[in-house]
């Protein structure tokens, strides 16, 4: 194989991401502009939740100095123990129960929801450690958690979510309208 055909093949190859996971958003949630998130849904059921690339933690050079898995006094996400085959002892979410709180430096703070109903059975404890993974790989080691819908409704959930395309209109419109006095 020639150096040409090396890099053109290398150019072509779709990333793991986009190889086996459909990419599902959902913006503006809870009526807050661009607090947009994503859903990788793998074809085995499970969801991966991650920011989207339009999120405002992602944008504007923001530097993370916190992330809370802690909701409430009574709900520790850290504390959800999954075990088995059909794991058990999971956290039951609802498509707007709060995963996380992300603190930047400059004092704004971001609630990270599910968007889907499900089984929450991982929340990822490395963006704990090292807050600049969910920065610079959003999509892999950056994600916010895994969850498992139930399987009687495992085809309904991306009714409230929408395609990469829609996504993508939805954001193009965003940049024509002119922004809002407060």
């Amino acid at each position: 194989m020639d150096e040409v055909t090396k890099v053109e093949t290398e150019m072509r190859a779709p990333s793991v991401i986009d190889r086996y996971y459909t990419r599902w958003y959902r913006t503006d949630l809870k009526g807050k502009p661009c607090e947009d998130h994503c859903i990788l849904q793998h074809s085995n059921r499970i969801c991966v939740v991650t920011l989207a690339e339009t999120h405002p933690v992602l944008q504007n050079g923001r530097i993370i100095k916190s992330i809370n898995y802690q909701i409430s006094d009574g709900c520790s996400r850290l504390k959800n123990k999954v075990s088995g085959k059909s794991k058990r002892g999971g956290q039951f979410l609802t498509d707007f129960a709060p995963l996380c709180r992300i603190s930047c430096t400059d004092d704004t703070e971001y609630t990270i929801y599910s968007c889907i109903r499900g089984r929450l059975l991982e929340v990822n404890e490395e963006i704990l450690k090292t807050p600049a993974l969910l920065l610079e790989k959003p999509f892999t080691e950056g994600y916010i958690a895994v969850i498992l819908p139930k399987l009687e409704e495992s085809k309904s959930i991306t009714e409230n979510l929408l395609t990469r395309e829609d996504f993508d209109k939805t954001v193009a419109k965003r940049n024509i309208l002119p922004s809002q006095p407060s």
